[in-house]
């Protein structure tokens, strides 16, 4: 959508200090531990744009609080399993051999969004080491959540979403769907029966670039919006719904959804192993 399109799309004047009012309505305040997914296009126009949407976050939470972000890299993986798109099966080794080892400061983000990048910039956000599947923080825990993270525990427990699963923290989705919420990747890591085949990375190791082999678990987010409607029907005023921006906002808790998935996605399992899917 061109520029001049969101204008004329936008109903009334956005601003930083509209979006906090807006944060304020949608019961977002200081101190609070928040995961942010977003859509700046589905926001509309806004004064400073993805700016204005971070500086928005960060005043209304303060460094007492935290805020987190998805800062996967998924291209820096083993190029066999690639699908959107593929490469000629020729180039799989000379792309393990070439590719350049994960940097939390220089590689991109794949498919996060503009709000996310934009965060990435700031100075004061810590990006955690995972090479595909990294999260970024600003704030009261950034450090301790970013730490480490293993490279054979993408979504797991000794993840930064394992560290934030009894923080009492908020899911804050801006314009997207719960197939974008990457908290409920724990529920998969937690429910019984995950499985996984392997995977790889460009690393940092002992001061040299190194193709590093792991494990990656097979994970489905096609299954989370049925996950969440089943979700929100057992506990109908669990969540919290309104406007940022122009964007349909939605509000979760953590802890609970992650509960409630890994029991959906262990009787999931158990289904599709009776049943042979």
């Amino acid at each position: 959508m061109s520029e001049l399109r969101t204008i004329q799309q936008t109903h009334s004047f956005q601003s930083k200090s509209t979006l906090q009012q807006q944060l304020h309505t949608l019961e977002i305040t200081p101190g609070d531990n928040i995961i942010v997914h977003s859509s700046l296009k589905s926001m509309g126009w806004i004064a400073g744009g993805a700016q204005a949407v971070v500086e928005a976050l960060m005043e209304t939470i303060t460094q007492n609080g935290t805020i987190v972000m998805p800062a996967q890299s998924a291209d820096n993986s083993d190029p066999s399993n690639w699908m959107l798109p593929p490469v000629p099966e020729m180039w799989h080794e000379p792309i393990r051999q070439s590719v350049p080892a994960y940097d939390p400061y220089l590689t991109h983000l794949r498919g996060m969004g503009k709000i996310a990048e934009c965060f990435h910039r700031h100075p004061a956000v810590i990006r955690s080491p995972h090479p595909a599947h990294s999260f970024m923080a600003w704030g009261r825990h950034a450090e301790e959540w970013m730490a480490e993270h293993p490279i054979q525990d993408s979504f797991g427990m000794t993840s930064p979403l394992g560290k934030m699963f009894d923080a009492n923290v908020k899911i804050v989705m801006i314009g997207v769907d719960y197939d974008t919420c990457t908290a409920l990747h724990l529920s998969e890591y937690l429910a019984p029966g995950l499985t996984a085949s392997p995977d790889g990375a460009a690393i940092m190791r002992n001061g040299e670039r190194v193709w590093a082999t792991y494990d990656m678990a097979h994970l489905d987010s096609d299954v989370f919006p049925e996950l969440v409607e089943m979700f929100e029907k057992v506990n109908p005023e669990v969540s919290i719904e309104g406007l940022l921006g122009q964007a349909t906002c939605k509000i979760v808790p953590m802890k609970p959804m992650v509960e409630f998935g890994t029991g959906w996605i262990a009787e999931k399992r158990k289904l599709n192993a009776v049943t042979g899917e």
